[in-house]
């Protein structure tokens, strides 16, 4: 492995952007199921991310990021692209620092995500995510305001921000005088799971830190497996909406390359019942894209027998409607 100070964000990153996010971001705990521990063998904590401010993590990368612009840029706003969760956490992060937000958001995202994202104040730019170059039209718009862009993954304060999330879960483990063996959390462009990789490793050397994505859309699983960043083809679809980045990112692959030990997969099937699971049990609401990581552990996918696993459910914002549909 190499030496975590030479990746392109570090632990320094990481707790520089926990001092940032100590006023505004949730603290999310560390929760504990006999149900689950059951069922895998082993122990599981499960980190709920869905009781985030917005519903999901990628509120500490967006705030993290947009604390960074120089106030006299902020006058400018700030132009993301993303499917929802992203948008969300960018629009609130903009409405607290007293900023403009426009997101660029696919015209088949979740209602509920875009009418969030307006709710707190920021426009909404629809374009079809088969035809159009969401980055493309987010750099226009960036071109003629001067706003300045937000990635959703592959910037080093976005990345910092979400390490966060591993940082409280080395903290709380510690805490407990518990090692843990598997940490595992849903990939999309990888920001999230290359910030906790960073946070957790610098702790825990030894454990083994997995990302999981939805059946079909594993470019990271490819990726890592091959050593180099491998797109994924066009076309296909998944439950998991928010897991459908088509590549991972430059950044965030060279972290994940040096610090995970594989990826996983899950079918939506599987994360259908892990959504139906997680209501029953924990009596939590989990997105299909935010079970992901559950659901592979469940079906066996990682090998948590006689061990400590910790689960990151890293959003909440689904329909109405597919909710009903995976819960009954």
């Amino acid at each position: 492995m190499p030496h975590l100070d030479s990746l392109p964000v570090t632990i320094a990153d990481i707790e520089a952007a926990a001092r940032v996010l100590a006023p505004q971001a949730v603290r999310t705990p560390l929760l504990s199921s006999a149900a689950l521990d059951a069922i895998v063998g082993g122990r599981v904590f499960i980190k709920p991310e869905l009781l985030q401010r917005t519903g999901s993590f990628k509120f500490r990368g967006a705030f993290n990021k947009l604390s960074s612009i120089p106030p006299d840029a902020r006058k400018s706003g700030a132009v993301a692209f993303s499917s929802g969760n992203h948008a969300q956490g960018v629009a609130l992060a903009a409405q607290l620092l007293g900023m403009h937000a426009t997101i660029v958001m696919p015209s088949d995202a979740p209602v509920s995500k875009r009418e969030r994202t307006k709710g707190y104040g920021a426009d909404v730019i629809l374009y079809d995510r088969h035809r159009e170059d969401r980055e493309a039209i987010a750099r226009e718009i960036a071109g003629r305001t001067g706003a300045t862009v937000v990635p959703p993954f592959d910037d080093p304060k976005v990345i910092a921000g979400q390490g966060t999330v591993g940082l409280e879960i080395a903290a709380d483990l510690a805490a407990m005088g518990l090692t843990p063996d598997i940490v595992a959390a849903p990939a999309s462009g990888g920001g999230l799971i290359a910030g906790i990789a960073t946070a957790v490793k610098t702790r825990f050397p030894d454990v083994r830190v997995m990302s999981v994505e939805p059946a079909d859309f594993d470019d990271h699983a490819r990726s890592l497996k091959a050593g180099r960043r491998e797109p994924l083809s066009p076309g296909g679809y998944t439950i998991c909406d928010a897991l459908m980045a088509p590549m991972p990112g430059e950044i965030t692959f060279a972290i994940n390359r040096a610090l995970l030990a594989g990826g996983v997969t899950a079918t939506d099937a599987e994360v259908g019942a892990a959504v139906a699971l997680v209501y029953r049990e924990l009596k939590l609401v989990v997105e299909p894209g935010g079970a992901v990581a559950l659901a592979a552990l469940l079906h066996g996918r990682m090998d948590a027998k006689s061990k400590t696993s910790v689960i990151v459910l890293s959003g909440g914002n689904v329909d109405a409607d597919m909710y009903a549909r995976l819960i009954a």
